[in-house]
């Protein structure tokens, strides 16, 4: 029986938002543009140099979830938090949205994961990620019958960090085929692709992942090419479809042979890509779970990319379920 359209799985993360200019980053030795991942240390020491910062419950996954309850769809999400105050800031956020969130916290050290992120005036960010509690989720963690009954699982390439995690991921992806689900990934960050190129490439060709998400940088990254068209190739051979994202050129579908571009969605004013990545899988996993042609998928993820670039913070803060009917796509 389905009671999930998508099931995420990721690092719960408390995002510590904060705008900055170059400088900054330089003078810091953060890399643009890119997740960091720091110890516990580094975490408090660019948090007191941080200017004033919005804290808004974040992740990858758990952003992807919002988004798809946001949408009206049914979502569910496992990560692991500690049983501090920014633990319940999470819970509190992503069941709020709608999202089926029930992994159990687990101590108070270490603390519930945050990532400190800088803004520029260009709207990138840059990420400064203590993981904290997300290294304890394991296979302990993976409830079986939320995972049979959700028609696609989708986990982040960053989960790939702690060890246990892996585990976990294989047994989510064992479930859900045993179950005739489909099971989904981000590569998120081309930092990440060149930690785990080989480890990604063999869950594609083996059949564990299903549905690859993925943006240029990344792709290319995968297959260690400047050339876009020839790593579009190579990923088509090496999945059953996958979604690349474009920034403002929009986004191409991947299926054998076929290439479905879709078009960026219009807006009045860049103001932080923070979880622009995860909204548009919110979006066309939304689609893709309603039977929707694989470019309307693309249209819906463009779509609420483009309303999450305008605001500050990765979960939106209109109903896109609302705004979408309003532009025909739902």
């Amino acid at each position: 029986m389905v009671k999930f359209d998508v099931l995420t799985v990721g690092n719960a993360i408390v995002d510590i938002i904060s705008r900055c200019d170059d400088r900054f980053l330089t003078e810091n030795e953060i890399t643009k543009g890119a997740m960091n991942l720091i110890d516990a240390e580094r975490a408090e020491r660019l948090y007191a140099l941080m200017g004033p910062a919005v804290e808004a419950s974040g992740g990858s996954a758990g952003n992807t979830a919002a988004g798809i309850a946001n949408l009206g769809g049914k979502a569910a999400y496992f990560g692991k938090v500690a049983d501090d105050q920014l633990g319940k800031i999470f819970i509190h956020d992503i069941r709020a949205q709608g999202v089926h969130y029930e992994t159990r916290p687990k101590g108070n050290n270490p603390p519930t994961a945050r990532s400190m992120i800088f803004v520029t005036s260009d709207g990138e960010r840059s990420m400064n990620t203590h993981l904290g509690a997300c290294v304890e989720f394991g296979p302990e963690d993976v409830e079986a019958e939320v995972v049979a009954s959700s028609k696609v699982t989708y986990f982040e390439g960053y989960l790939w960090d702690p060890p246990r995690a892996k585990q976990a991921i294989l047994d989510c992806a064992r479930i859900a085929h045993e179950n005739g689900r489909e099971m989904s990934m981000t590569l998120s960050d081309s930092f990440c692709v060149d930690r785990y190129r080989a480890e990604f490439l063999d869950l594609m060709r083996s059949g564990t992942v299903d549905i690859v998400f993925s943006n240029t940088q990344e792709v290319l990254a995968l297959y260690e090419t400047d050339d876009f068209d020839l790593a579009l190739e190579r990923l088509a051979r090496d999945c059953k479809l996958a979604a690349v994202t474009m920034s403002e050129k929009g986004a191409v579908i991947v299926k054998g042979a076929e290439r479905i571009r879709v078009d960026a969605m219009h807006i009045d004013e860049l103001v932080d890509t923070t979880g622009a990545g995860d909204l548009f899988a919110a979006g066309f996993l939304y689609g893709y779970t309603q039977g929707r042609s694989l470019y309307d998928c693309g249209r819906l993820g463009c779509f609420a990319a483009g309303v999450v670039i305008q605001q500050i913070g990765p979960r939106p803060l209109i109903s896109l379920e609302q705004a979408g009917r309003e532009l025909g796509l739902i």
